[in-house]
């Protein structure tokens, strides 16, 4: 029998509009992601966006990325509203879903910055359309021109939301950004100090004025408002894995382009465990416990700014 399947790849062709949705997939996702703060909902957006591609005409379409881009912007921003409104009505401090991301996102210092979980909560404190501009503008670098066409506003309105954006979100975000090596050093003391039940060890690497969160959902047992303070959080830490120490396992890992940690109860997934560090101190821990937040820590999801 001949073996024709070098002719069938020669006939076989990925029809236009799949070619470019494929090509720019995973910058659609992390367009989505950055404006949701939920990996599930980006994934949705993306369905969605794809369902109105397939009906464009891809003659009238100078730009394909732009306008991929764009598409998905407007379905997000849908959905961003929808989400708020959910969100009001959540038990606990809401807290991004995690995702585990390859070593390559936490050496772009740009996307590691801007997917990071300290930053996607101040991203949480912009109104929809505040998040779309920042986002659109301040990190994928999106002309003003395209970024109207996608919010429905004038260039000129636009220019305007961004810079209240980004102000708005300077005020709040990390105030220098913190090599990877010292990064990698806070958490290594963390950790061996929450693992040995050290209380002076992680008084030693907590900021004084360090904030923890938990993300229960309503589900998962998590303090219901925020711990604040290096003793307080110190000794919730240190109470709570006194008592499970023989079945938690802590594994290091990188969520959001940052050093995390994976915790696990009798070999379970219980958590993600991220962090947010400055001056070589952590200022704030944010732990996801809510099982729906936990779908995609199993394996690698893929993140890019172009």
């Amino acid at each position: 029998m001949n073996d024709d399947r070098g002719d069938h790849d020669e006939i076989a062709t990925t029809d236009p509009a799949t070619e470019a949705f494929v090509a720019h997939r995973n910058l659609l996702f992390t367009v989505a992601y950055e404006m949701l703060g939920s990996a599930a909902d980006a994934e949705d957006v993306l369905q969605e966006t794809w369902l109105r591609w397939v009906e464009v005409d891809l003659d009238q379409v100078r730009d394909r990325r732009a306008y991929l881009v764009r598409i998905t912007t407007r379905q997000a921003l849908n959905r961003l509203r929808t989400l708020s409104r959910r969100k009001e009505a959540y038990v606990g401090p809401w807290l991004p879903e995690p995702v585990l991301t390859a070593p390559d996102v936490a050496e772009d210092v740009e996307l590691a910055e801007s997917v990071s979980m300290a930053l996607m909560l101040v991203l949480e404190t912009l109104s929809p359309t505040e998040r779309a501009v920042f986002v659109l503008r301040e990190v994928f670098d999106v002309d003003y021109d395209e970024i109207a066409a996608a919010v429905d506003k004038t260039p000129a309105a636009v220019r305007q939301i961004a810079h209240r954006a980004r102000r708005h979100v300077d005020a709040r975000r990390p105030r220098a950004a913190v090599s990877a090596s010292v990064s990698r050093a806070a958490v290594d003391s963390f950790r061996r100090a929450l693992e040995t039940g050290d209380l002076q060890g992680l008084l030693d690497v907590l900021a004084p004025d360090i904030v923890l969160l938990g993300d229960g959902g309503g589900v998962k047992q998590a303090s219901r408002r925020p711990i604040i303070g290096a003793d307080k959080v110190a000794r919730y830490l240190v109470g709570g894995t006194r008592k499970i120490a023989e079945t938690i396992t802590i594994e290091p890992t990188l969520a959001n382009g940052n050093p995390a940690f994976l915790l696990r109860l009798d070999g379970e997934i219980d958590g993600v465990m991220a962090f947010r560090i400055e001056d070589a101190r952590i200022t704030g821990l944010y732990y996801v416990r809510n099982p729906e937040k936990l779908t995609r820590v199993d394996s690698e999801t893929s993140l890019t700014l172009r």
